[in-house]
């Protein structure tokens, strides 16, 4: 099934905040896609570390792919984009009633209602089956979604407990519903495998006629970098090196392979981690806004990587 980007005036996208999300760098990860996914040779999208869908949804609506495969180790996360694909009508409905009541609500209103709905989220975790879709997934979702578009810089964190913690976001009139939004993310969704697990989880579905995007937890590139709060787990430098090793084994199948991580000479000339791990890779440098700084007047644009098994030229 092809995904019908004609049919939209607009196109769609992530509906999500996503800390290490890509819509920033859409412009510069475009400019290193593949020749073959540009010619239209390339039948599947792959995202192991899909997150916010900011890759996914670009090259869903601008190139010719017949089939997407995603994966993700945040049930939660796989649980909404299962939602979406699944009844995104009623989802739409439970949102815009939602916001319908937030918007209704005073500051101090809102504040409450908002840590109700967490706290709601939360009670409800254990009791939820994360592996068969049922009419408690739209409340879950919509919960979700609300509480990501509400709360501090939406970011998806848990404690100990799998407990969603983060606070307040204290936005004047944030978007909650995002109705044609979410039918064209919906309708790209179609076309897709939605996957929980890790990045393994997707090894099966990969063959030469594929392209596999990587946006896995960066390493920390300082020990107060912000870069740490993009991890959903704990992804230390073990993981890196297995994901390294998986990224070899995906290339000795044919398959096309983009991964970004942080270039840990923002902080330290010498660290060679990622030439190391992706010897006779392909790696580009890319220019990201991220803080890394706790003095905002050394906060500006810094060095990303993007390491390729192929080259433009």
């Amino acid at each position: 099934m092809l995904f019908d980007v004609e049919s939209f005036s607009k196109k769609a996208p992530p509906f999500l905040k996503w800390a290490g999300g890509k819509g920033k760098l859409i412009e510069q990860i475009d400019y290193y896609l593949p020749i073959e996914l540009k010619l239209g040779k390339i039948s599947q999208y792959v995202e192991p570390f899909v997150g916010g869908g900011a890759v996914l949804f670009h090259i869903a609506q601008n190139y010719h792919v017949e089939r997407f495969l995603i994966c993700d180790f945040n049930e939660e996360l796989i649980l909404v984009y299962r939602t979406v694909q699944q009844d995104v009508d009623s989802l739409v409905k439970k949102l815009a009633k939602i916001e319908s009541q937030y918007f209704q609500l005073s500051w101090e209103g809102q504040k409450k209602f908002f840590y109700e709905v967490r706290s709601q989220f939360n009670a409800s975790h254990s009791t939820t089956d994360f592996t068969k879709f049922s009419a408690d997934w739209i409340e879950r979702a919509a919960q979700f979604i609300f509480l990501n578009r509400t709360c501090f810089n939406g970011l998806f964190r848990v404690n100990s407990k799998s407990e969603f913690n983060v606070p307040f976001g204290r936005y004047k009139k944030p978007k909650i519903c995002f109705k044609d939004n979410l039918f064209q993310i919906s309708k790209i969704l179609q076309a897709t495998e939605i996957r929980y697990g890790d990045f393994t989880s997707c090894e099966d579905g990969i063959d030469s006629e594929s392209f596999v995007y990587f946006d896995p937890p960066y390493r920390p590139i300082s020990q107060t970098s912000s870069f740490t709060q993009f991890s959903k787990s704990d992804f230390d430098d073990d993981s890196q090196i297995r994901l390294a090793s998986f990224f070899q084994k995906l290339d000795q199948k044919g398959a096309k392979l983009m991964l970004s991580n942080s270039d840990p000479k923002n902080t330290n000339p010498r660290d060679r981690f990622f030439e190391h791990a992706y010897a006779g890779y392909h790696i580009e440098c890319v220019k990201a806004n991220r803080m890394i700084n706790s003095d905002a007047q050394k906060r500006g644009k810094i060095n990303e990587l993007l390491i390729m098994n192929y080259s433009q030229l």
